[in-house]
């Protein structure tokens, strides 16, 4: 057979294995819609805000009526007053009589929404407070994030994708004919990933801090561990989706599935502050964002591990229910 003919037989043997492949095929047909589908639907505003103001109460009048002023409803009034302190808010709007609103001292937007609002309100001026607080840099906010997701990718495609591609090339039926148990080699997976995901986030983490200037304000060994525990319920995770899976694209597409909701709803690059009720409740059924939510709680508010008990206690039931269902899932082959 010569060259050009071998080559065109591996080509098509290829293209059959695929087409064969339906859960593969149908994959990589259903994942564009979703991606379109989840910018489209979940995050596209068809205003374009300029402000961002809490409100506290059922406010009513001409300055609730303003276009481009994102208003946010909130329950707590030292909450709403700690983001404002950290310009997470460009004021904070109290309904009642006389009406009641804060602004951070430092902040240009402050400054200019409430020229908006002494224009908007007939009568009497609402009673003014103030706030003082440093202004959280983007790339403050941000690193967390980005560690997190960094962190999510290496777990998930570390340990599940070579799993499956373990259990294809017949090395895990090599396993099974050694003493070696299923528990043994999938803790010896969890260990393994789990040195090396934290080895690698510590070197992001102090080489940011020492060249950036990365502002932490909580201790740096709360956070450190957080993302240990973040990192087991994603290992956890990847661990379950290679549970029985024998192929390697079939694996990549629900990995992929998991990944990019996580990424896009866990307060990675912004922040899910006015979104929709559902999808902030969506984002607490990923482990992702509860590690992001206590890792920035820490770094850019100085909370302690008792503060993020929630996230932590999230975090460890996630464990325990990927890890027992993936392990009862597992098979050889």
């Amino acid at each position: 057979m010569s060259a050009p003919r071998r080559l065109w037989a591996i080509l098509v043997a290829r293209n059959k294995e695929f087409v064969r492949d339906r859960a593969t095929l149908a994959w990589n047909l259903v994942f564009p819609f979703l991606v379109v589908f989840g910018f489209a639907y979940l995050f596209t505003v068809d205003e374009q805000n300029v402000f961002k103001v809490a409100v506290l109460g059922e406010l009513e009048g001409g300055f609730r009526e303003t276009e481009h002023i994102q208003f946010v409803p909130v329950g707590d009034r030292d909450v709403a007053l700690a983001k404002l302190s950290r310009h997470q808010f460009d004021m904070l709007v109290e309904a009642g009589a006389p009406p009641r609103y804060w602004i951070n001292s430092s902040s240009p937007q402050g400054y200019l929404v409430e020229r908006i609002l002494w224009g908007a309100t007939a009568g009497p001026r609402p009673v003014k407070g103030t706030v003082e607080g440093r202004e959280i840099r983007y790339v403050d906010w941000l690193l967390p994030g980005l560690l997190g997701m960094n962190m999510m990718f290496s777990c998930l495609f570390g340990v599940g994708y070579v799993i499956v591609r373990y259990r294809k090339n017949g090395v895990l039926r090599r396993f099974k004919a050694t003493p070696v148990t299923a528990f043994e080699f999938l803790t010896a997976q969890v260990g393994s990933r789990m040195l090396l995901v934290l080895l690698v986030c510590m070197i992001i983490y102090f080489g940011s801090y020492a060249l950036i200037g990365f502002q932490a304000v909580g201790s740096h060994v709360a956070v450190l561990t957080v993302f240990a525990v973040g990192a087991t319920s994603l290992i956890s995770l990847g661990l379950l989706v290679a549970s029985r899976t024998a192929s390697e694209e079939l694996a990549g597409g629900l990995l992929n599935l998991i990944t990019w909701p996580m990424m896009l709803m866990s307060e990675v690059w912004f922040s899910l502050e006015g979104s929709s009720e559902w999808v902030r409740r969506v984002a607490l059924l990923f482990p992702l964002s509860h590690m992001t939510t206590a890792a920035r709680a820490i770094l850019n508010d100085g909370a302690t591990l008792v503060d993020v008990a929630p996230n932590l206690a999230a975090l460890t039931v996630m464990t325990g229910v990927f890890g027992a269902i993936g392990a009862w899932l597992f098979r050889w082959e």
